[in-house]
């Protein structure tokens, strides 16, 4: 019973971690800046401690991505393009994981997996769904798992070998760099516990 409990008192700090260090790369992009397009006119309007506008019709602006996600919600205004994840992008990445080897690791867009999670939240929340934009769904959720899969095989892959270097770590995102690092110090720290000669006595 000890162990047990023992061992689920480990996962779930393993697991706070994990979230802590998510929420936190998470909430800087919410705070990032965004390009964004007006929709329309629109007068400055007044938040606590933030001013936003005016806005004038087809004008681009850079602004705080959830302030953003709010204006796009209103009708206000809508992310540029190049703004947002889309299944050519998803398309792209996944093919070129796919050809790549286990040693070969490629840079994925800036703030990958935070866009990611936001184009399925959208497409999983979208009211009248038609057949079409729910295959979409579906598709969206399988390459994401595809490319999930593919990266953590590779980072196990890396983990498990001597140190990294900056060239080949530089392609990691933060996520990913965050669960590089665990994985490295842990199976090096089981790699020396085995290898390690222990006494009769211990």
């Amino acid at each position: 019973m000890y162990t047990s409990l023992q061992g689920t008192t480990g996962k779930g700090r393993m697991q706070t971690r994990t979230q802590s260090a998510i929420r936190k790369l998470d909430f800087h992009f919410e705070n990032s800046p965004r390009r964004i397009v007006a929709n329309r006119n629109c007068p400055e309007i007044n938040l606590v401690g933030l001013s936003i506008g005016p806005l004038e019709e087809g004008n681009d602006y850079e602004i705080h991505y959830w302030v953003a996600a709010e204006l796009e919600k209103s009708g206000i205004a809508h992310f540029r393009e190049d703004e947002k994840l889309n299944m050519n992008i998803l398309n792209k990445i996944h093919w070129t994981e796919r050809v790549q080897t286990v040693g070969q690791i490629s840079k994925l867009p800036d703030e990958f997996y935070p866009k990611l999670r936001r184009l399925i939240s959208e497409l999983e929340n979208e009211p009248n769904k038609g057949s079409e934009r729910i295959l979409e769904q579906e598709k969206t959720r399988h390459l994401a798992r595809d490319i999930v899969n593919s990266r953590l095989r590779k980072i196990i892959s890396i983990a498990s070998a001597p140190a990294q270097t900056e060239q080949i770590l530089k392609n990691l995102t933060g996520e990913e760099r965050f669960l590089y690092g665990r994985l490295y110090r842990f199976i090096n720290e089981w790699r020396t516990q085995i290898l390690e000669e222990r006494s009769v006595e211990e």
